[in-house]
């Protein structure tokens, strides 16, 4: 039987499908990181003039899935009037959802290009997705519109994948003839980003987009009535049609309207400079990179169907989706040392995974409560009699 058979005949919202939906994401995310990592070390591309056409090839493949096969057509069984067009009224919030991508997307790029040293900015981005989750639960709860509770197993989870995120600010370990552990070191320059305004703005504004959209993505999860239509690849459709197009507006005032400062200390490294550096001087290799991007955006279909996972509460879908990609991530690195010999395996990414695999362990423990209360809820199929 071959992959997608078994995919086809896997149910919505088990267990299963769930597992499938992670090793996805997961591969997909590995071949998009070894790909990165080897193709800028061997082409002589700046990370920003890279990743502008990176984004331009996982965007480009998201649109090309969302028209080939018609994702676009959004199934809704709630229609309104709205500017004398009649469209699904779930329009109202996905395509907000959509410009939020839209903002996430630049602010993860422009955090990179900023002269000083991102480390801990970027641990933060990673975590405050886990802890923005389970805020948005706890939020739905009152509100009335999540029904269930966050079980005390995912809690756990959620403080073991935080401490795997940013074990780096905790230990640094050095090895060689002999293994020096130090505790609570950090660099000259890790923690500059909070004095510096263009950081924090960038910061804000991803914070702020990233908790509108989880909030968006389950506000649809769990205001679906029992046996309605929930729509998870029309949900992603419109919001990558919306996303893209913001883009592109952003993009083309960007180019033609940002200002051209050259009295800045160092205006070739600003984000302003790169940008138009990209377009003005097309790599020879931009066909290449462009490619490259296609994993990342096969990735981005699997990512929002983790966040969106139908019966699971927020806290629990944000931890699986970190997980995978923090494991992909590491596997990634192990992969890109040992085949082509780029970089090098931190002893800090070894104690990060005893953490993760503690994670997992508990989540296993919350999957498996959650799976018998969907069964007994009759929301998913199974023996009862199995879970008492």
């Amino acid at each position: 039987m071959s992959f997608f058979e078994i995919f086809a005949r896997s149910e919505e919202g088990s267990t299963q499908r769930l597992i499938q939906y992670s090793l996805l994401y997961f591969f997909l995310y590995v071949i998009y990181t070894v790909l990165t990592k080897v193709m800028q070390h061997t082409y002589d591309v700046s990370g920003t003039v890279f990743t502008i056409y990176n984004t331009i090839g996982g965007t480009l493949i998201c649109v090309l899935v969302v028209f080939v096969w018609k994702w676009y057509k959004f199934q809704s069984s709630n229609w309104i009037r709205f500017i004398g067009i009649n469209m699904p009224k779930e329009f109202l919030y996905i395509i907000p959802s959509g410009i939020c991508t839209a903002i996430i997307i630049p602010t993860t790029t422009l955090m990179y290009t900023l002269p000083i040293s991102v480390m801990v900015a970027m641990i933060i981005m990673r975590a405050s997705i886990i802890i923005i989750s389970r805020v948005i639960d706890q939020l739905q709860i009152l509100q009335g519109i999540l029904k269930k509770r966050v079980y005390w197993e995912e809690n756990v989870g959620a403080v073991f994948a935080i401490l795997a995120l940013s074990i780096q600010l905790f230990i640094k370990i050095k090895t060689g003839n002999t293994i020096t552990v130090e505790f609570f070191k950090t660099n000259p320059g890790d923690f500059d980003f909070v004095k510096n305004k263009a950081a924090m703005t960038i910061l804000t504004f991803y914070l702020i987009a990233y908790t509108i959209r989880i909030y968006i993505m389950n506000y649809y999860k769990n205001t679906r009535p029992k046996g309605s239509i929930y729509d998870m690849k029309g949900f992603f459709a419109i919001e990558q049609i919306a996303s893209t197009l913001t883009l592109l507006v952003i993009g083309f005032f960007y180019y033609y309207f940002s200002k051209v400062d050259f009295s800045i200390l160092d205006y070739s490294k600003t984000f302003a400079y790169q940008f138009k550096f990209a377009f003005n001087n097309v790599p020879d290799k931009w066909l290449f990179i462009i490619l490259s991007g296609f994993p990342f955006g096969m990735a981005a279909f699997f990512s929002v169907f983790l966040f969106m996972f139908k019966g699971r509460t927020a806290t629990f879908a944000g931890l699986v989706n970190r997980i995978s990609s923090l494991v992909a991530g590491m596997v990634s690195t192990i992969l890109v040392v040992v085949l082509f010999g780029i970089g090098k395996i931190k002893g800090e990414d070894c104690v990060a995974l005893i953490f993760i695999f503690i994670a997992i362990y508990f989540m296993s423990r919350a999957e498996r409560k959650r799976v018998c209360e969907l069964v007994i809820n009759k929301e998913l199929s199974g023996s009862v009699s199995e879970c008492k």
